[in-house]
């Protein structure tokens, strides 16, 4: 692995190291960010298993977004994951951020998350 490699996953093992011991038995929201995309997931760490998800490829978003790589892109799938996250009967979640800062399109997922009703 290179040195930023390395790096970025020391980084995602510490934060969720610490995401562990202050989560208080909440599920995760999940932030993974590619060039063209932008993914969400809530994940129910004590049963191994997914209870929402959203990209910028949903069918419904992909038609109404320009790109899913812009800060719009972002704040759909943070509302829609909400939504969905609401649906499945989660509504306090543990934001992990991945190995990414929190700024520009994950700030803008998180908060359009929080106004779809998330609490975190």
């Amino acid at each position: 692995m290179s040195a930023t490699k390395d790096l970025e996953q020391r980084r995602r093992e510490r934060l969720r190291f610490q995401l562990r011991r202050k989560s208080g038995g909440r599920p995760r929201l999940s932030v993974f960010r590619s060039s063209k995309h932008i993914y969400a997931q809530v994940i129910d760490d004590a049963e191994g298993r997914t209870l929402a998800a959203a990209s910028s490829l949903d069918t419904d978003l992909k038609a109404a977004l320009k790109t899913g790589a812009d800060k719009a892109a972002a704040a759909a799938v943070g509302k829609l994951v909400a939504e969905r996250a609401l649906a499945a009967g989660v509504s306090a979640v543990v934001f992990d951020r991945g190995a990414y800062l929190y700024h520009g399109r994950v700030k803008a997922l998180a908060d359009a998350a929080r106004e779809g009703g998330l609490a975190f």
